[in-house]
């Protein structure tokens, strides 16, 4: 397995293309990614490390990111969660925000909103 920095934004998301763009933006601004195809795998790796900050798809299947965070949840596992989705979903926004999510952004995303999401979540830990 490989080894997680000891600080690090996870982005969970079942698009590797998608992975892989933000994986490559946010390294631009120096912020340590590690990229999980499924919710399931990322909750395989949580005992290797605590992300900072977690970007989320709110669809993909097996485990939805809403079911994902209600599973951090009744983990007591309070990560900062920011939500994407290129559904414009009022219902799921809503849910995912009142359970504490930090942001909840349409893809395709603006550069500044998940920079500015992330920085966010960075600062409440």
């Amino acid at each position: 397995m490989p080894r997680v920095p000891a600080l690090y934004v996870a982005i969970v998301d079942d698009d590797a293309s998608v992975r892989k763009a933000l994986a490559r933006l946010l390294r631009a601004f120096a912020i340590n990614p590690q990229t999980f195809g499924s919710a399931r795998e990322f909750l395989d790796s949580l005992p290797s490390g605590v992300p900072e900050c977690l970007v989320l798809d709110l669809h993909m299947p097996d485990m939805t990111g809403l079911e994902l965070q209600s599973e951090l949840l009744a983990r007591n596992d309070r990560i900062p969660i920011i939500f994407m989705s290129a559904h414009g979903d009022d219902s799921a926004r809503a849910q995912g925000l009142n359970a504490g999510a930090v942001a909840f952004l349409g893809k395709p995303w603006e550069t500044q909103e998940l920079l500015d999401a992330v920085q966010l979540a960075l600062e409440m830990n």
